[in-house]
Parts: C-alpha cells; sequence; structure tokens
C-alpha cells in the first residue's frame, strides 16, 4: 500500500503541473463532490466530452456546469472554453487532473473538459434518477457560484 507521504507527493506533482488560468480552483471537497457529479451523469448519458464537443454543445445553447482539467499541456487547448463559458452564462470549475476527470467521466484517454447537462439529448431518465442528479448538479452549481463570486 502506498504511504502517506507518497500520497503527499503525488497532491504536490498534480498542484505543480496546473496552468496559470486555473481559476477558480476546486478544492478537495469540491473536487470530490463534483468528480461524483461527473461520474452520475455519465452513467444517465447526460455528458459531453472533450473540447470540442463542450464547445459545440455550449455554442448551440446548452445549459449545464462545465469543468475543466487545469493541468493541460499545451494550455492553448482550453483557453477559449471559459470565456465561452461565461459568455453563455454557463458556470465552469477547474480541477486538478485530466485523469481523475476522464475515470469519472468513464473513458480510457484523459480528459480535458466535460459539460454536464442536467437532461440527456436523448431518451428519458426515470424519476427518481434524475432527481439524485438535479439535486447533485444544483448542489454543486452553487458551490462553484459561490467560489467565484468569492475569487472575483
Amino acid at each position: 500500500m502506498g504511504s502517506d507521504n507518497e500520497v503527499e507527493k503525488s497532491e504536490k506533482k498534480k498542484m505543480s503541473a496546473l496552468a496559470p488560468i486555473a481559476k477558480p480552483l476546486a478544492g478537495k471537497k469540491l473536487c470530490k463532490r463534483t468528480l461524483k457529479l461527473v461520474r452520475r451523469a455519465s452513467e444517465s448519458k447526460c455528458l459531453k466530452r472533450g473540447v470540442k464537443e463542450v464547445v459545440k454543445s455550449i455554442r448551440r445553447g446548452n445549459k449545464g456546469l462545465c469543468v475543466i482539467a487545469g493541468n493541460i499541456s499545451p494550455i492553448d487547448v482550453i483557453t477559449h472554453v471559459p470565456i465561452l463559458c461565461e459568455e453563455a452564462e454557463v458556470p465552469y470549475i477547474y480541477i486538478p487532473s485530466k485523469e481523475d476527470l476522464a475515470t469519472a467521466g468513464a473513458t480510457k484517454r484523459p480528459t480535458c473538459c466535460v459539460l454536464v447537462l442536467t437532461k440527456p439529448n436523448k431518451g428519458e431518465l426515470g424519476q427518481e434518477e434524475e432527481e439524485k442528479l438535479k439535486a447533485d448538479y444544483t448542489q454543486v452549481v452553487s458551490d462553484v457560484n459561490e467560489l467565484a463570486s468569492s475569487l472575483y
């Protein structure tokens, strides 16, 4: 098993690779809650993965929560996404690791950003599943808005 020292080193490594524009950055608790939301959205097919798909969805007027990885290199790949989100009034948050984002989004490849939608494009969700997703979504979005307002 990994010791606490190894865990601290991996955390420091993640934080050192962060882009300078990664603000607002989720803390540990918010990051965990956000990844849980991404996982739940992935299971209910309410998730857009990758820069191209996210940008297309935002331009089409879809609303949701944009989750962006903070350790992207080169940073030019995602610099336009926060601007698009602000213009479309879509809340966004940075998390430290693209690998964690990919794991939560049920993909094997590291993912730059995902857009969590409130309802799927095709089909319908069960009532209970939709309520859980909506409750998680509203809680995370309110935390993100609170963090962003305290930052700016």
